[in-house]
């Protein structure tokens, strides 16, 4: 070290080399370094960082030449070369740093906020601010900061090691504009955050990934504006601890990505009934976790406002199952769903599912105590723990009849050819033709074969069934992706087709 280092810098957030570390030690090195130690770097290849303002200047301002003689000059602004000719550059600068809105810092080694009341003066216009992957080492450099810039809304400090502020006084409207608080990679607890909170009176969108959060206590006064709650890859929150935060007034997107939880339940609530937790909760992600059971997703249903569910990456989505019967279980299963994985579940979509869901498990329904006769229809606890929503389902199309669930043909006949008539009601041209298919041909390639047949596009084609076995009755062929067998289509059948 030398004389110029002074004493303030232990703590501090230094940059060497393109890493980043934190001071313990300043002065001359003893003989014996301690086994566990840190670094010794000389003071002079230590980057210990700019002030806000000089790292806004820096990022989008280029000053002129001394000469201001009436010719063409060039500003940057961002990244945007602006021409002016017979401005004086200063003045310029100054006028361009006041109308800054939107600014990046990432990575411009900002450490402070510099000489009192100058951000304020410069650029009081901000209202987004990207101060990432920085050396900022404590909230009160950052108060500073925020103090001046009243009318903040959008502040990011991922990447940031952070020391709570100092003293116990209160933080109470610091940051009376801000709508979104990013603290990813922080090393953040969660008791700081409940702290820093008290001072966003209007915090709408709080993201906190990756910080080994461990949420110990239910926030009362705090956090009561927010929409949006992001706790992505923090592996220490287990399901217990999400009942901390299941009162939150205004959460509406709840992002769970990674944090490795396998079940949930809500114990107020019984079967077929609204919990009254997470009450306006639209939104929830719990993709790459270790959902495994369908128990999961039947509690989903429990949400009284839940709209869209993203569920990607996960035993229970990713097993032997495809991906198309793994949707038409979730959607079946959670009634309100409106989106599933960023995509829209469409009312024939739903409709398809329910009825897939319905008659798939029929036979299991009516081992249990299910009957077609109201009076008759009990299941028992555990079939209707395991699927909760199906009596509504009874309730909504009817019971699954008996013609409806034959039993599925062993395996090794899953091939058979089916022997099929195929007629065109609304065509009394058409004669009936007679095909043989076999029964593991799925409802999109009997379409193509009738299509290239009837010289119909595939878009135009309905297509339904009749059995012999129970006349009168037409069962449509509804989902693409199933096959005849699914659909119970036996030898002798009618296909049904309409354009």
């Amino acid at each position: 070290t030398n004389d110029t280092l002074t004493s303030d810098v232990i703590g501090r957030r230094v940059e060497v080399n393109g890493e980043y570390a934190t001071v313990r030690f300043s002065g001359i090195v003893p003989p014996v370094a301690h086994p566990t130690g840190g670094s010794f770097i000389r003071p002079n290849k230590v980057n210990f960082g700019i002030d806000f303002l000089t790292a806004v200047k820096n990022r989008y301002v280029l000053e002129d030449g001394p000469e201001d003689d009436g010719k063409e000059q060039i500003v940057i602004i961002g990244s945007k070369p602006v021409e002016t000719i017979g401005f004086d550059s200063v003045i310029k600068q100054q006028s361009q740093l006041s109308k800054l809105q939107d600014i990046s810092l990432r990575n411009c080694a900002v450490s402070c906020a510099g000489e009192k009341g100058g951000i304020a003066k410069a650029c009081p216009n901000i209202r987004k601010v990207d101060l990432s992957k920085n050396l900022l080492s404590s909230w009160d450099e950052v108060i500073h900061i925020a103090d001046q810039l009243r009318h903040l809304e959008v502040l990011n400090l991922s990447e940031n090691k952070l020391k709570c502020p100092s003293g116990s006084a209160s933080l109470t409207g610091t940051f009376s504009a801000l709508k979104v608080l990013v603290l990813n990679r922080t090393g953040i607890t969660w008791a700081e955050v409940l702290r820093c909170a008290s001072a966003c009176p209007v915090l709408e969108e709080l993201y906190l990934e990756s910080n080994n959060i461990v949420i110990s206590e239910r926030p009362t006064d705090v956090l009561q504006t927010v929409k949006l709650l992001d706790l992505s890859s923090n592996h220490l929150i287990d399901e217990s601890q999400l009942f901390l935060i299941a009162y939150l007034p205004r959460l509406e997107q709840l992002i769970l990505s990674d944090i490795g939880i396998s079940s949930i339940r809500f114990p107020d609530a019984g079967i077929g009934c609204k919990t009254s937790m997470f009450p306006n909760l639209q939104y929830l992600v719990v993709n790459d976790n270790q959902i495994s059971q369908w128990s999961f997703i039947n509690e989903l249903d429990k949400l009284q406002s839940l709209h869209a569910l993203s569920c990607i990456r996960n035993p229970l989505t990713e097993g032997d199952k495809a991906a198309q019967t793994t949707r038409q279980l979730i959607i079946a299963k959670v009634g309100q769903l409106r989106m599933l994985n960023k995509c829209e579940i469409l009312p024939e979509e739903r409709r398809g599912a329910e009825l897939d869901y319905r008659k798939a498990f029929g036979n299991e329904w009516k081992k249990a105590g299910g009957h077609q006769d109201p009076d008759r229809d009990r299941p028992d606890e555990e079939f209707l723990a395991a699927h909760p929503r199906y009596q509504l389902l009874c309730l909504k199309y009817g019971a699954p009849e008996d013609g409806e669930l034959k039993i599925q043909q062993p395996f090794m006949l899953k091939n058979q050819l089916l022997t099929l008539k195929i007629k065109c009601p609304n065509q009394l041209d058409q004669k009936v033709l007679e095909k043989q298919l076999p029964d593991s041909m799925t409802i999109q390639k009997v379409k193509g074969l009738l299509s290239r047949l009837l010289k119909v596009p595939v878009s135009d084609l309905l297509l339904s069934y009749e059995s012999p076995k129970m006349p009168g009755r037409e069962i449509e062929l509804e989902n693409d992706l199933q096959s005849l067998q699914f659909y119970s289509v036996e030898n002798g059948d009618c296909l049904l087709v309409r354009w």
